[in-house]
């Protein structure tokens, strides 16, 4: 290992675009879905980890969905969220807002109460093992109607006091964020932030519509941001977090290799840029793996990686004091480590 890669090892982390639902590892569907006598059509986990070869966002979000289906009763959840953790703290990670998807599981029948308990009674019990702190962030799938995300959020409201923000994924191309004003407005009402996945597939011009008519604080992906420069100077000069997953663009076909990827462009221009996983087990890397992924292929260098440390904790939502702490605590490990 040499030195960038201990530095980008040592330093401390948080992560800040993670699907809960994909963090599922093959073997984990599997037996979940002995467990629950599902069906897969797949022989074994070898068989669905080679199908993991994506065309687009909408082929992964098939195969995603059909994932997330042996995903039945609390204890399930539970147990996913306990396996994120324990492969988060290797890598680092000191603090995580991860994304679920009430619809996908609601759509099957499962109640909002068994998810919610299940995902928080596992990042409560993390926090006391591995001192990994949290906030959780329910998500609104685009490709569904703003009435079904206005009958969601009504079923979420019950569990208020575990979440810190919603969010808005799912398939991009032809959803625009304002097809959602409404209902983030009672979001907002309801003294919950707003993030959304904009500039992904879709173009630039989501970026800004999230940020003007839902109000977002935090773009998720928002790489698309390249194509507009002033919008680039914008998103620096007002420090919008976005929260980037190299690994997962490359294999949806945002982008046809890493060298190609804007993050180390983003970072020279200012902007409050961080790397995170997506859903790691399909698109080949968890945080680490992202970063090291672009160590390599960008050039980064320690001034980088301290800055992709900092930007993680600074676009979090901890409280400015804790911020403080991490960013001190990154400053120390990067005069020790580079």
């Amino acid at each position: 290992m040499n030195p960038l890669e201990r530095l980008a090892s040592a330093l401390p982390k948080a992560e800040l675009h993670l699907h809960l639902e994909g963090t599922l590892e093959p073997e984990m569907t599997f037996h979940l879905a002995r467990k629950h006598g599902a069906k897969l059509r797949f022989p074994n986990a070898t068989a669905l980890r080679q199908a993991y070869q994506f065309k687009n966002l909408q082929s992964f979000l098939d195969l995603y969905y059909e994932g997330a289906g042996v995903l039945r009763d609390q204890e399930d959840f539970h147990v996913l969220t306990a396996a994120y953790l324990e492969r988060a703290v290797k890598d680092g990670v000191w603090h995580v807002e991860p994304f679920f998807d009430p619809q996908t599981h609601t759509a099957r029948g499962i109640q909002i109460k068994e998810v919610v308990e299940g995902i928080v009674g596992a990042l409560k019990e993390g926090e006391k093992k591995h001192g990994i702190t949290w906030r959780l962030i329910p998500c609104f799938l685009r490709h569904l109607d703003e009435a079904d995300a206005r009958k969601t959020f009504d079923g979420l409201l019950p569990f208020r006091e575990h979440f810190t923000a919603v969010g808005l994924d799912s398939s991009e191309q032809g959803n625009p964020p304002s097809k959602f004003e409404r209902v983030f407005a009672r979001v907002r009402e309801a003294g919950l932030h707003v993030v959304a996945h904009a500039g992904e597939e879709g173009p630039a011009a989501y970026i800004r519509d999230a940020l003007e008519k839902l109000k977002a604080v935090r773009i998720d992906h928002g790489v698309r941001c390249v194509e507009d420069p002033e919008m680039v100077k914008e998103l620096a000069r007002k420090q919008i977090p976005l929260t980037t997953c190299p690994l997962s663009n490359v294999r949806l076909g945002v982008y046809a290799g890493l060298k190609e990827h804007p993050l180390k462009k983003l970072l020279d221009a200012g902007v409050s840029v961080t790397a995170n996983s997506d859903d790691p087990p399909y698109f080949g890397g968890y945080l680490l793996e992202n970063w090291t992924a672009c160590l390599r292929e960008l050039n980064l260098e320690a001034k980088h990686l301290i800055q992709l440390a900092k930007n993680s904790f600074s676009g979090s939502f901890l409280p400015e004091k804790e911020k403080g702490k991490w960013i001190e605590k990154i400053n120390r490990v990067g005069s020790s480590v580079g």
